[in-house]
């Protein structure tokens, strides 16, 4: 598997960590995960495989620390629905009873597996469908052909990086042996604070808010039609950081590119961690608390008049020069994130501090159960 190195940015660059930081100050609804009690009950613990929709998207309700994104094409010639089917019966080896070879005994613990298939699949089911659309081009990418798009997505989460790199590694296998091979990869961390939010590499908690799992409106999974009913839409995007650029404002230059505190994640117009963001607020003179160009405020659901992103983003670290965040968002519908992210283009102070070096988004199929096979619904 490859992975593409890039390096550079500018203030208006932290682009895809735009869309990530949406991630870092967008304003959704609730929080992700809640603090450290929580997670400390969920760590270590196993995951439903089967459901409506796959694990590694709400379930957990905290990402687990470690994770590992393959993306491969299909052959000419491969049937989708048996390779999706037998990548399936993967998931379940590795996940639930534990007999893949990989795995060589050691427990699977809470590690998770979800599957996408990308829009030349899908638009050969019906160009209707959702997901059928490619991800289009932005501004700041630095993309090898082999790093965008793609024909189908393993994310491999998991709180042990060595069973996250062995289940990965079956399921790498599962691929090959149904008639694909490797296009790009990346691994991922994440670390959480005391008061258990995620930290990015910018030293700012990263997702602090998020839709409500409970609602059936959540603007994550879709009703229909009844081929995608179940499922939701990911974009992927690696985005490496001009960390040395960006660490070397002061923290009043931090904080005013990101519309947070960095030492609490607390939005510049006041309130605690997850009070909404006063858009309108201005200091005794006339300025905005939260600047024109903050993050916080380019991505404001409020502003870019779509919906909120369910957002995974893990850390990277490939080496000196090639950092930065795997940005990983779910959503019904994919202009849920295009339209933020052109927003972002236009003009976002972090914009110019990240770099895309790979980009691609997925249909992730609806759940499966023992009777019915992964990818059932779209290849009925």
């Amino acid at each position: 598997m490859t992975m593409s190195k890039n390096t550079a940015v500018s203030r208006r660059g932290l682009l895809g960590l735009a869309a990530t930081a949406s991630v870092i100050g967008g304003c959704a609804r609730r929080a992700e995960g809640s603090p450290a009690a929580e997670r400390a009950l969920s760590f270590g613990a196993s995951v439903a495989v089967y459901g409506a929709s796959q694990a590694g998207i709400e379930r957990p309700a905290v990402p687990q620390g470690h994770l590992e994104l393959a993306v491969f094409d299909l052959d000419d010639g491969v049937e989708p629905g048996a390779a999706l089917a037998r990548l399936g019966e993967a998931v379940v080896e590795v996940a639930v009873s534990g007999r893949s070879a990989r795995l060589a005994g050691i427990a699977p613990g809470d590690v998770t597996v979800t599957v996408g298939v990308g829009p030349r699949l899908v638009a050969g089911v019906d160009p209707t469908l959702p997901g059928a659309a490619a991800l289009p081009v932005f501004a700041r990418e630095e993309i090898a052909a082999n790093d965008r798009g793609g024909d189908v997505m393993v994310q491999v989460r998991g709180s042990d990086p060595l069973v996250v790199t062995l289940a990965s590694s079956a399921m790498a296998d599962a691929v090959r042996a149904a008639g694909g091979a490797a296009r790009w990869s990346q691994r991922g961390f994440r670390r959480y604070g005391d008061d258990g939010y995620a930290l990015n590499l910018l030293g700012f908690r990263d997702g602090i808010v998020q839709p409500d799992p409970a609602r059936p409106d959540n603007e994550v999974r879709m009703g229909g039609p009844a081929r995608v009913a179940g499922g939701t839409i990911a974009v992927v995007r690696r985005l490496r950081i001009d960390l040395a650029g960006f660490l070397g404002m002061d923290v009043a230059g931090q904080e005013a590119a990101v519309g947070r505190r960095r030492g609490d994640g607390c939005p510049l117009s006041g309130g605690g961690v997850l009070a909404p963001l006063d858009l309108g607020a201005k200091t005794a003179d006339g300025r905005y608390l939260i600047p024109v160009d903050a993050h916080a405020r380019r991505a404001h659901p409020g502003a870019t008049g779509v919906g909120v992103m369910l957002r995974r983003g893990y850390n990277y670290d490939n080496g000196v020069g090639d950092q930065g965040l795997l940005f990983v968002s779910f959503h019904r519908e994919l202009r849920t994130f295009t339209e933020t992210q052109y927003r972002l283009d236009e003009k976002d102070a972090l914009m110019d501090r990240v770099t895309a070096t790979a980009s691609a988004s997925f249909l992730v199929l609806p759940g499966f159960s023992e009777r019915t096979p992964l990818g059932a619904a779209l290849y009925a």
